[in-house]
């Protein structure tokens, strides 16, 4: 019994997920014949199945549901919020008796008297009150014989409905029975029927089967050996010369390649399986708040490993009812804003880079910057005078502060300034991070990115002190390697501060032997050369100075031991190929190790504030080829980003090329044809183009190579009579034009209309 009890909790369990969204979906289109009938079903297994294994209390709240959802089948109720809400709230005590049976294997002494008799209640009011006028039943699905037959046009569906018809009339006769004997079919069709219908039993049964997850996590951690023992055997190689050696380590390299990613995509689930949740409590906490609220849901199917998904499923709903009860406004307050009166919540979910990238977003009336300020002031958080210099996005990161609320009231939903800062630990814990942007009156988005594992990942392996690191490569940004004149001058100290200037962005730099304590080893080359890794922790970016830099590789993260967890800048560990233990290291918690994340920056600004004026004339420049000679700059400023596109991805559209460019049709302009410059001879290679976006969309400009990137000072030397350029420049000792993007771009769509 107890496994017949335990398979029952699983699809009870599924069955009360799918008639949440159902019930909502329901109360949205309420004249849904398939949405009932299939509500009903759902109920009617979950009494049945219940009373069949002794659960008495389970099925004798749901023998009432089951009588209100038969009137709405038949037509004599029709559903409403009061009805919905009380629906819902019997599968909320469904779910509390299947709990109870979990955790005791009793259903426990959960006094049902209150539900049922609200659910009885409003059954009477039904049968108590005059009849209606008629309303046609709702048609029955035919049975699955029927339905094939009809498929396979071996009878009319008028002769199936007769059938039906009759069944409902007090026959007991099987529906194949009566469509032979009343000569609509011949007994060969229904024997071929029965056939399909086996055959597509067999075939779902065997689709899927359940797994218990402890199996999976078993296979998984099996799959993690072999693929250290794939990386020791490929380290071993590296030295080998027999041919036939070196294809079988090859062979079982991909097989464990192959393997892996199988056993991984087990694991994965989409990330719908949480939002489909979202659908019950947005209409429940709409409900009590009084707002009228859209849920709009895009990329459900994106994949997540089983432990990310458990792990940001708190995390999300939290966020959403924050948006809810924060964020959007109440009709009245949406109508006095010139807004809709019903507001805008969407989830949106996306691949990219190696990473799953989520976002919250509201149409609502945004964060009130001035009122966090003035909070974080009271709070004697911040200095009245470094709130002042903080930028919005700084200020507006302050919510995910322990504590913190501007909330003038608390309610049952939020406002007690608990909550945000649980939301950003829990995704930092995952290796993923969190930010928030907001525009007052208009809305706020938060934006999460978290890794697609945790079990297997990428790694840059570095060497500091004679020791082996690995770095997370989600956190990789680039590398930097100084040598020679750049070595000795390109770290530079401000106030005890060390920084290296980045393509004319100010950079922190944190030396990994200083914040471990070891001891550096001498350099091997002997060119004093500085290797810089580029990181991005907190939503910032600085370099971190290491010894060496091996190579990337994919490793498997083992746990650290609780004597280790206190250690801030460790994540985990690794063993590496030759059967040693690297440490894994946590770029978030070494970043607030160095006082460089979120407030503590200490020093920093400062430095950043004396360096900025110097920098003041400094101006970056993207240099580019055009022609056979012809050279170009442009400010950086203007570039959103540099592609490089195959030719035959290019397309037309009227007179004009583009291309299909992050979901938008991006038009292509040749800077040479705009120019009137004589065209380079095009080859094979891809076409390079800068990206410029601007606020109605982006343009690709069309050049022959892409120099380089320079901080200079420019100043005009010679005035060109051409609109789309601002005149001639030394850059890097060589005339340069310089180019007038805006003017650029307006010049070819006035051509564009005068065509």
């Amino acid at each position: 019994m107890d496994e017949f009890i335990q398979e029952f909790l699983i699809e009870g369990g599924e069955i009360l997920d799918q008639l949440d969204r159902d019930f909502v979906e329901f109360e949205k289109n309420p004249t849904s014949k398939e949405l009932v009938a299939r509500i009903f079903r759902a109920v009617h297994t979950l009494k049945g199945t219940g009373g069949t294994i002794g659960l008495k209390k389970l099925e004798s709240v749901n023998h009432v549901g089951e009588n209100i959802l038969s009137r709405m089948r038949e037509g004599k109720l029709s559903v409403n919020a009061s009805i919905t809400s009380a629906l819902l709230k019997m599968i909320d005590v469904d779910r509390q008796l299947l709990a109870t049976v979990e955790r005791t294997g009793e259903e426990g002494d959960m006094d049902l008297s209150g539900i049922i008799q609200s659910l009885s209640a409003m059954l009477t009011a039904v049968e108590s009150s005059p009849p209606a006028v008629p309303v046609p039943p709702v048609a029955q699905v035919a049975p699955k014989v029927g339905e094939i037959l009809v498929e396979r046009c071996a009878v009319d569906p008028v002769s199936v409905a007769e059938a039906r018809e009759s069944q409902r009339s007090g026959d007991s006769r099987l529906i194949g029975e009566i469509l032979v004997q009343n000569g609509a079919v011949p007994p060969n069709a229904i024997q071929d029927a029965l056939q399909i219908q086996s055959e597509s039993h067999d075939d779902s049964v065997a689709s899927s089967i359940r797994v218990d997850v402890n199996l999976l996590d078993k296979v998984m951690n099996l799959v993690g050996e072999l693929v250290l023992a794939r990386n020791q055997i490929l380290q071993f190689t590296s030295n080998q010369k027999d041919a036939a050696f070196l294809s079988t380590a090859q062979r079982l390299n991909l097989i464990t390649t192959e393997l892996q990613e199988g056993v991984m995509k087990t694991r994965m689930q989409p990330i719908g399986n949480i939002w489909n949740k979202f659908p019950r409590v947005v209409r429940d906490l709409s409900n009590a708040s009084g707002k009228l609220v859209r849920l709009d849901m895009e990329g459900s199917q994106t994949e997540l490993d089983k432990t990310i998904i458990e792990a940001i499923k708190d995390p999300l709903t939290h966020i959403v009812r924050n948006s809810l009860d924060h964020g959007l406004e109440t009709p009245a307050q949406r109508e006095a804003a010139k807004k809709p009166p019903q507001g805008l919540l969407s989830l949106r979910a996306f691949h990219e880079g190696g990473q799953v990238n989520i976002e919250i977003s509201d149409d609502g009336a945004g964060l009130d910057l001035n009122a966090i300020r003035a909070k974080a002031i009271e709070r004697e958080i911040l200095p009245s005078q470094q709130a002042a210099k903080m930028t919005d996005r700084e200020i507006a990161n302050l919510i995910f502060m322990a504590g913190f609320s501007t909330a003038q009231k608390v309610t049952n939903i939020s406002g007690r300034g608990v909550g945000m800062d649980v939301v950003k630990t829990n995704i930092e814990k995952i290796g993923g991070t969190v930010d928030v942007s907001s525009v007052r009156g208009r809305g706020t988005t938060l934006k999460i990115k978290i890794p697609l594992t945790l079990a297997i990942i990428p790694a840059l392996i570095v060497t500091t002190g004679g020791d082996r690191f690995a770095i997370p490569q989600v956190s990789l940004v680039e590398l930097v390697r100084l040598e020679g004149k750049a070595a000795e001058s390109g770290v530079e100290m401000i106030q005890e501060a060390a920084v290296y200037r980045l393509r004319g962005i100010l950079l922190p730099i944190v030396y990994l032997n200083r914040e471990l304590k070891l001891t550096p080893k001498p350099d091997s080359d002997g060119d004093g050369a500085i290797n810089i890794v580029v990181l991005q922790a907190d939503g910032r970016q600085f370099g971190l100075v290491v010894d060496g830099i091996n190579d990337t590789e994919e490793i498997v993260v083992k746990p650290l031991r609780k004597q280790l967890r206190g250690i801030s800048c460790f994540a985990g560990a690794t063993i590496m190929g030759d059967g040693k233990v690297a440490l894994i290291l946590d770029i978030v918690g070494l970043a607030q190790r160095a006082s460089l994340a979120g407030e503590a920056s200490g020093h920093v600004p400062a430095a950043k504030e004396e360096l900025a004026k110097a920098d003041e004339k400094l101006e970056s420049w993207l240099l580019f080829r055009v022609g056979e000679s012809g050279k170009l700059a442009i400010p950086l400023s203007m570039v959103s980003r540099l592609e490089e596109f195959d030719r035959t991805t290019i397309e037309h559209s009227g007179n004009r090329q583009v291309v299909q460019y992050r979901r938008e049709i991006m038009p292509l302009v040749s800077v040479a044809d705009a120019l009137h410059i004589p065209a380079h001879a095009v080859g094979d290679g891809p076409m390079q183009v800068v990206v410029h976006s601007t606020g109605s969309g982006s343009v690709g400009l069309v050049v022959d190579e892409i120099l380089d990137i320079v901080d200079q000072h420019v100043s005009v030397a010679r005035k060109i009579d051409n609109a789309c350029l601002l005149g001639s420049a030394v850059i890097q000792q060589h005339v340069t034009d310089l180019l007038n993007v805006p003017e650029l771009i307006e010049s070819i769509a006035g051509q564009g209309r005068t065509a």
